[in-house]
């Protein structure tokens, strides 16, 4: 067996082998591979996450995110053909968030993009389903470029990276960046870049926010990491700066409303058999660990689109590109949109009560975030029990006092206000995943919500447009 096509082709069930029998690297991460490198938590999570909506946090992306460099003549052709988003505002000052779709629409993955020019070329960071269909493409559809594949650290030959990289977040953050950037932080648009130099070192920065603030991703080359980060650290400590940990990291979506690791629709279709066969049987879509209470035996059910993942604003149909067709006749037609669900109280009381005394136990709601799928999917029905939605990212947000998820759900049912109900739980008492304890399904009364849930980014999203 060699090829992700072969492992498909073993299986009876494949959606049954993804439920069942994986575990994906994500799960890997937020347990043990990668806990000698970033604490879980340095403090608590409750405090890490108060830390970004009070005073500022530090995380630490050096480690956990794959990068891949592509350069050379047809570099910019390769990546314009692959994505729906437009290259005519292609700038080295400006970065993108990138993301390509099957022929027939199916999202396939999403990164940061960055253009250091034509010598450099771009970068890309994060999204593994989507570097591997990028390496694909530009390797055996005859394009004139050259990649560079910087792997999780873990995975690199002399355990280093080749740049370090952190986000600093909150509502401290400018006063922090002002201080330690040499001449003051610059003023930023959202998403577009510079360089600065911290502690004598020239840092490449991305005025960006991961949980509704005013923040900058920020890196350099890797042997400059400890440096930079002491330095960000020292002018911190009287900004109420704390480090945030796996834990608080993984639970920042639940804020900003991004959707993380959507299955790649890429399981399906004889125009994609060539690119399962590419694709070795470890690889990252091989071991992608379905979880939650949607169960169908139909892999495309748990496939994506862009307006499902709120990307319809990026879509720009002023180039040809890889499911354009498919993307356009979407958009004509009724669709799935992204909200938020808001989990009524008394429901999550009951399955905390659950766990107590008599009577059945429902699956335990871990927090901040639940990560027993990746991706998790878990049912979203309307009042008379029509399948009408897929929540995917579920947890607790101290800052909201909330249980959230984020989901794609049909338009009927999106509009703010409306009540759906959402199945949680695994069929037929959990799966085989070893780290699924046996339970009961049980149902969640959830209120549709606008993404981003929280106020502070929902003030930074009007403050943008």
């Amino acid at each position: 067996m060699t090829s992700l096509q072969d492992l498909i082709d073993s299986k009876p069930n494949f959606v049954e082998y993804l439920y069942n029998d994986t575990i994906s690297q994500y799960h890997k991460s937020r347990t043990s591979l990668f806990a000698t490198l970033i604490a879980p938590e340095y403090t608590t999570w409750r405090e890490e996450q108060r830390a970004w909506r009070e005073t500022a946090v530090l995380f630490n992306q050096s480690h956990h995110m794959p990068v891949l460099y592509v350069k050379g003549p047809d570099a910019k052709k390769l990546l314009e053909y692959l994505s729906p988003c437009t290259f005519s505002n292609l700038s080295t000052n400006r970065a993108k968030q990138y993301f390509a779709c099957t022929p027939r629409g199916h999202h396939i993955g999403d990164c940061i993009l960055n253009y250091y020019g034509e010598d450099e070329g771009f970068e890309l960071i994060s999204g593994m389903p989507l570097l591997n269909w990028v390496r694909y493409n530009g390797e055996t559809q005859g394009y004139d470029v050259h990649f560079t594949f910087d792997p999780t650290t873990p995975y690199a030959k002399d355990g280093k990276r080749t740049k370090y990289r952190f986000q600093l977040e909150g509502p401290n953050a400018r006063a922090i960046l002002d201080e330690i950037c040499e001449g003051g932080w610059p003023e930023l648009k959202f998403f577009n870049t510079t360089y600065v130099t911290i502690a004598g070192c020239r840092v490449h920065v991305l005025r960006h926010g991961m949980a509704g603030h005013a923040g900058a991703e920020i890196s350099g080359p890797f042997a400059d990491m400890d440096t930079v980060r002491d330095a960000i650290l020292k002018a911190g400590e009287r900004h109420g700066l704390l480090q945030a940990g796996t834990r608080t990291y993984y639970s920042t979506p639940l804020e900003d409303g991004w959707i993380p690791y959507p299955l790649p629709g890429i399981y399906t279709g004889e125009d994609l058999r060539a690119y399962r066969e590419w694709l070795p049987a470890d690889s990252w879509e091989a071991n992608m660990q379905l979880g939650g209470s949607l169960y169908s035996d139909n892999v495309e059910d748990y496939y994506w689109t862009p307006s499902a993942l709120g990307y319809e604003k990026l879509v720009k149909f002023d180039h040809d590109f890889i499911g354009r067709e498919a993307i356009e006749s979407q958009f004509a037609g009724p669709k799935r949109v992204k909200r938020v669900l808001r989990w009524h109280h008394e429901d999550i009381n009951k399955i905390m009560a659950s766990q107590l005394g008599d009577g059945p136990i429902y699956k335990a709601l871990d927090m901040p975030t639940a990560y027993f799928g990746w991706p998790q999917a878990d049912e979203v029905r309307s009042k008379d029990g029509a399948l009408v939605g897929m929540s995917q990212y579920c947890g607790y947000n101290i800052n909201e006092r909330e249980f959230l998820s984020l989901c794609g759900i049909d338009e009927a049912y999106a509009e703010p206000g409306t009540e759906v109900v959402l199945t949680w739980g695994e069929i037929k008492g959990g799966s085989r995943k070893p780290h699924v304890e046996h339970h009961e399904q049980t149902t969640i009364r959830a209120t549709v919500h606008t993404a981003p849930f929280s106020k502070a980014a929902q003030a930074k999203l009007r403050a943008v447009i």
